[in-house]
């Protein structure tokens, strides 16, 4: 019998953006072997978990690549527990072969989705992810109901909301792939976070001094947001 249909489970790494730019790869290797300047973001997010850090706490990087926000941790002699996830296997390879060099397990670097995403962590950092993503209530919610103490986000906050899906120019020959662009108003994320017993902080971002950088010839307007339990008992939204 002749089959009409080819029905695969591959969908998610042939569709997402993330493992089809070999400049990405490149940068993030480099970036794993210390080859590269610390990103400013990863800086002032690791002076954020300074404040906050007990010892013997844990940190997940959500979005972490390689993993390479454990070298702004271990080189300010923070003493964290790291684990990082990301949805890219091709990115998590490149920090599960470099990365242990550095004192970083191999099997803290997680190949996993937001929505596989289950546990407890003291604190979960997430950068530039979740303004790539469809909406933010889900992920985040995931987010604050597995921080016991808190969460720091870096993505394009602002007055008033506005939703993109456009071509990413920038991946490898031949590649012709979407990806969202969204800018998600402050109030309405800070009014999210407050509903799981969280009290949150805007801080401006130090790389673009609060004014609109352009990635992927599209304006992103980063900014942080600080997330601590205040809550004694968590909430179940």
């Amino acid at each position: 019998m002749t089959l009409l249909a080819n029905i695969s489970k591959d969908g998610w790494d042939r569709f997402s953006i993330w493992g089809h730019s070999a400049s990405v790869r490149e940068l993030y290797t480099r970036r794993c072997r210390r080859e590269a300047e610390e990103m400013t973001a990863h800086a002032q997010a690791a002076e954020m978990l300074s404040r906050r850090i007990g010892v013997g706490d844990s940190v997940l990087d959500v979005g972490c690549g390689g993993g390479y926000f454990y070298h702004s941790l271990a080189g300010r002699n923070l003493p964290v527990e790291y684990w990082g996830l990301d949805a890219c296997g091709a990115l998590i390879d490149i920090g599960r072969d470099i990365m242990p060099g550095f004192g970083l397990p191999a099997e803290r670097l997680i190949e996993a989705r937001i929505e596989d995403l289950d546990g407890d962590v003291d604190h979960v950092v997430c950068l530039n992810v979740l303004s790539n993503l469809d909406n933010y209530q889900r992920p985040l919610e995931r987010f604050l109901k597995i921080a016991r103490k808190s969460v720091i986000l870096r993505e394009s906050f602002k007055t008033g909301a506005e939703y993109h899906y456009v071509r990413d120019d920038f991946l490898d020959p031949g590649v012709d792939l979407k990806v969202h662009v969204n800018h998600y108003d402050i109030g309405e994320v800070e009014d999210f976070i407050a509903s799981y017993g969280f009290k949150s902080e805007v801080i401006v971002d130090r790389r673009s001094g609060g004014q609109p950088e352009l990635v992927i010839g599209y304006p992103h307007y980063w900014t942080f947001l600080v997330a601590d339990r205040v809550a004694s008992d968590r909430m179940t939204n």
